[in-house]
């Protein structure tokens, strides 16, 4: 059982839908973003999905790709992004962080070195979006034999064939992409969401959290209605990049976590 596993079971018992947040970490600064990332808690965020800033997001839209790109100018790395974590869990044992990014910053560092490391900062789970499961030997199965989460991605084109390759391997939730598209794109309907939703959770025991385009308290209401809980981080991290407080941010935040809680 991991963080993400008790949470769930947590929410289950209290009748709730999950809130997910996504920030980048370091953006706009470490500070900033370590305030930000330890103010979510209190804002109603019941999982923390942390960004590792890459060169070449390939899934994520202009806002996080901006957000990758102020973080490495101001000196993100790997290296600090688990720093980050750590600092996090000087003050809170018990929120899931789930790091969300792509593959090379953590084959650069070595899979064995990066799983012990993200393991001791407190990380509880991955999302590594260009690895698909004729992989897994290569980081799914490691992370899963060190106690870690590995959660993958389906899209509306994982069809049936699909699926269960999909599902094969997958732990703590697994992340339903309600658009064809990239992060912050078009925003997604409840009604056509939910078909998607249903079908997968058909095929699994796993709670299907929803993200990508979903703006607004009412969108994250109308997508936890329909699903174990919502995903929000673009619409997060245009607050950060359009110079706002991190309480104001925060303040956003708690409206969003509401709103799907109110599910």
């Amino acid at each position: 059982m991991t963080r993400i596993d008790d949470k769930f079971a947590e929410l289950n018992a209290a009748g709730k839908k999950a809130f997910v947040a996504y920030v980048m970490a370091g953006d706009p600064d470490y500070d900033t973003s370590l305030e930000v990332v330890k103010g979510l808690p209190e804002a109603g965020v019941d999982i923390i999905e942390l960004g590792l800033p890459f060169t070449d997001p390939m899934a994520d839209g202009p806002t996080i790709q901006l957000a990758g790109q102020r973080a490495l100018e101001g000196g993100m790395t790997l290296e600090k992004t688990l720093q980050l974590a750590r600092d996090f869990r000087t003050t809170d044992s018990k929120t899931p962080i789930v790091l969300m990014g792509y593959y090379n910053p953590i084959y650069s560092r070595g899979v064995d070195r990066f799983l012990e490391d993200a393991k001791d900062a407190g990380i509880d789970g991955l999302i590594v979006v260009d690895l698909p499961p004729e992989e897994d030997s290569e980081l799914c199965l490691p992370a899963q034999k060190a106690g870690l989460n590995f959660i993958r991605l389906a899209t509306p084109t994982t069809d049936d064939q699909r699926l269960p390759k999909v599902l094969q391997n997958t732990s703590g939730f697994v992340y339903y992409v309600s658009i064809t598209g990239i992060t912050g794109a078009a925003a997604p309907e409840a009604q056509d969401v939910a078909p998607e939703v249903k079908r997968i959770k058909s095929a699994t025991d796993l709670p299907v959290i929803v993200g990508f385009g979903i703006r607004t308290p009412e969108m994250a209401q109308g997508i936890a209605q329909i699903a174990d809980g919502a995903v929000v981080g673009s619409a997060i991290v245009s607050e950060l990049a359009n110079g706002k407080s991190a309480s104001d941010v925060l303040s956003f935040v708690k409206s969003l976590a509401d709103g799907a809680h109110s599910a």
